[in-house]
């Protein structure tokens, strides 16, 4: 079975890390309007991911593939492995305030969005969408 892993860059830390308690879990989701925590289909020819913090009791069908990652397990739909790249890292874009997702072959998602579903003011202020 194949093994992926994300490394957060430390600015993408200091973003991400505050917000994840004990109570939450992170989850790196392709952008194809299937399931709860996907805001859009894909309506063009971009791959599209987001990172989302949900509670560690949300209901996460389809979340059904580990990434390991230096902030911890992140669930991810199976299927979306095919547009993953085994060892990944999650930077944050400094000028623009969004995250980029690069793998071994280069860029995945320059414009990754960022959602904690536990704060309800999060999905208004996602400078990615």
């Amino acid at each position: 079975m194949a093994t992926y892993h994300l490394t957060f860059d430390n600015s993408a830390k200091e973003k991400i890390a505050p917000k994840l308690t004990d109570n939450k879990r992170l989850l790196l989701t392709f952008e194809d309007g299937v399931g709860a925590f996907s805001q859009h289909a894909m309506l063009h020819m971009q791959t599209q991911f987001t990172v989302n913090i949900v509670a560690a009791d949300a209901v996460t069908d389809g979340y059904n593939t580990q990434v390991t990652s230096n902030l911890g397990t992140v669930l991810v739909k199976d299927y979306s492995v095919s547009d993953l790249q085994h060892e990944m890292t999650l930077r944050l874009n400094q000028h623009q305030n969004t995250l980029q997702l690069t793998g071994e072959g280069g860029m995945i998602d320059d414009n990754v969005g960022f959602i904690d579903f536990t704060d309800p003011t999060s999905l208004k202020n996602n400078p990615a969408r």
